[in-house]
């Protein structure tokens, strides 16, 4: 499948949900669940399996409640690091959060001088997902996303980025400002465009498509229509 762009993947993902009828949280656990898939073949080799999700607001930091569940079931030592608060937090992204407290998971918010320790506390794990931000973000980051780049960068652990480096764009493949530095990027649907400009893969490392569940037919009918 040819690479995407940012207006496709939207254009997809609103015609799953307006006129397919498949909720947005189906793709969400869809997605999640075939990342967790991608992220235990990534910790093969590991003596030990501590994951540290690092999650944003959106739909990206859904996936990544949904990946921690997903691993927590599977044995892995799971801590996710909100770097945000957690009342910035909606949708079907806070149904996925709301599950995983209700579990018991190891939630811890973080704020202010607290973010910016985040890099040291992050050296304990075999591995950082980046769930902080998606393909909505343009230009620069700032404010606490900026930190939480910096923060998982300065660690220096594997880093597994969902669907695109945070920082990243999606459609020219530049990092204007501070950007996630991943060794595997778990992309959702299809490559995106971002990812064939020269010098993306500094930033995406290996990349690997999985599905969420929206038909090869529609993805088909949709994509061409933005070129």
């Amino acid at each position: 499948m040819a690479s995407l762009s940012r207006d496709q993947i939207r254009s997809i993902d609103r015609c799953a949900i307006e006129t397919l009828g498949i909720p947005g949280v189906i793709l969400m656990e869809n997605a999640g669940r075939n990342c967790a898939d991608a992220i235990e073949r990534f910790l093969s080799g590991a003596d030990s399996k501590r994951v540290a999700i690092v999650a944003g607001t959106g739909n990206n930091a859904g996936d990544g409640f949904v990946i921690a569940r997903h691993l927590d079931m599977r044995g892995a030592q799971v801590v996710t690091f909100l770097a945000c608060p957690a009342e910035n937090i909606s949708c079907d992204a806070l149904v996925n959060l709301e599950a995983i407290r209700s579990l018991g998971h190891d939630i811890r918010e973080l704020a202010g001088d607290s973010l910016a320790g985040l890099g040291e506390g992050l050296m304990n794990f075999d591995c950082v997902v980046d769930a902080v931000g998606g393909t909505g973000i343009r230009g620069t980051l700032r404010g606490p996303q900026a930190e939480a780049v910096e923060q998982i960068n300065a660690a220096g652990r594997p880093v597994v980025a969902i669907d695109i480096p945070t920082g990243l764009d999606c459609d020219t493949g530049q990092a204007d400002g501070p950007c996630v530095r991943a060794q595997m990027t778990v992309t959702m649907l299809a490559r995106k465009k971002g990812f064939d400009a020269p010098g993306a893969q500094q930033y995406t490392g290996r990349v690997f498509v999985v599905d969420i569940g929206i038909p090869a037919e529609t993805v088909a009918a949709l994509a061409p229509r933005q070129q």
